[in-house]
């Protein structure tokens, strides 16, 4: 398993916190389990290999740092969407988004193209094209207003 499949399994479990209503902690619990991989293998390739240690730490981090952030990640999607609210924007995306976006803004040893490829990457597997655009849109903006030292990725 790679860093980018880690990412993605972070991005389902982010989406699945948003309707369950659990805390970071009992989802990873109950998710990150060797059980629950052999259960989806055969439905999702992405669960074929159960993470290492590293790869269920970032998973966790990233998890964890979504739910402790939310409101500013929120406040940040809403600031470049333009006239969204979070509400009315598709639930993949924002949890892509949410992702992202908290790479880019708390985790410095992830440089900001890279998050912004990622998060594109993954939009593209589960979502029309002008959502993936949507995303990138996004995502640049906050770069490009935020962060102009680094470059903005694709878009």
């Amino acid at each position: 398993m790679t860093r980018t499949s880690a990412r993605e399994i972070a991005v389902h479990l982010v989406f699945q916190q948003a309707f369950s209503g659990d805390g970071a902690q009992a989802l990873l619990e109950r998710e990150l389990t060797l059980e629950v991989f052999a259960d989806r293998r055969g439905e999702e390739p992405l669960y074929a290999d159960f993470p290492d240690q590293a790869q269920r730490d970032y998973i966790c981090q990233l998890v964890r740092g979504v739910e402790r952030y939310r409101q500013e990640l929120d406040g940040r999607i809403e600031r470049y969407a333009r006239g969204w609210r979070v509400a009315r924007i598709d639930r993949v995306a924002v949890s892509v988004l949410r992702v992202a976006i908290y790479e880019i803004l708390h985790l410095p040893q992830v440089p900001d193209k890279v998050a912004i490829n990622e998060a594109v990457e993954i939009a593209k597997k589960y979502l029309d094209t002008d959502v993936v655009g949507f995303v990138n849109g996004i995502l640049g903006s906050l770069v490009r207003e935020e962060r102009p030292q680094e470059p903005a990725g694709k878009g």
